[in-house]
């Protein structure tokens, strides 16, 4: 990632622009219209400057996107990794909190995690905040990159399809529970009902009833303590 100089006093630039204000209007933009409708003349015209003001700043549009996505990193809140009385469960467990919230908050950076190295400060604070965690676990150092993978690819997985299933609702003018409920008349309706899909429909039929986020919320807390317990269970399997 190459970045040139930066002012060295805000409001130098055209209309008082300088980096932190190009990074929200690049933030502002790609939580409201999402990356693929993203570009440096889309974000000029936000900022109200010509897309030549924006280059002064940054050589590409993905030199903005890089630091941009380190930017984001640094919104998540990391433990305190120096006290050796915390349980590492608990610090785990808000470090892949916080890791969903970030996701899930911004949705479009899912698609740039599997774009960029992700190397920037920000982010290497929060993984080195990971790392110094699960080794507190006791889980031995040829595992860790396996530990640390089923927490993480397990939010990263978790949030993309909850991003994708969020944008169904929205392409289509519903809530996520009135989009969910015309989903599940129209799968009783098809003729292949009975043998392909009343199981299911059965099992969603048996739980409390609840919003579909409440049942996501549900559902991700089960499957993070699962996550961690078999983190336990391997690393005494070992």
């Amino acid at each position: 990632m190459s970045r040139k100089a930066v002012p060295k006093r805000k409001g130098d630039g055209e209309g008082g622009l300088d980096l932190e204000r190009i990074v929200a209007a690049t933030v502002r933009l790609l939580d409201a219209e999402g990356l693929a409708k993203f570009s440096m003349r889309r974000l000029a015209a936000e900022l109200g400057v010509t897309a030549m003001s924006v280059y002064w700043y940054v050589d590409t549009k993905a030199d903005l996107l890089e630091i941009v996505l380190d930017g984001i990193n640094g919104s998540m809140v990391v433990p305190d990794v120096s006290r050796e009385d915390e349980d590492w469960r608990d610090q785990l467990r808000l470090l892949a909190l916080e890791y969903r919230k970030m996701l899930s908050g911004h949705t479009w950076v899912t698609q740039l995690l599997g774009r960029y190295l992700n190397i920037g400060p920000q982010s290497m604070a929060y993984t080195n905040a990971c790392l110094a965690v699960i080794r507190r676990s006791g889980v031995e150092e040829e595992r860790i990159t396996g530990a640390l993978s089923a927490v993480f690819q397990f939010v990263y997985g978790f949030c993309t399809a909850e991003g994708l299933f969020k944008e169904r609702c929205n392409a289509a003018g519903l809530s996520e529970d009135e989009y969910f409920e015309r989903l599940m008349t129209e799968v009783a309706e098809r003729d292949d009902y009975e043998k392909s899909f009343k199981d299911a429909v059965d099992l969603m039929d048996s739980q409390t009833p609840m919003s579909r986020e409440q049942r996501r919320e549900e559902d991700f807390a089960y499957a993070l303590e699962t996550v961690i317990a078999g983190i336990e269970a391997m690393r005494d399997r070992c």
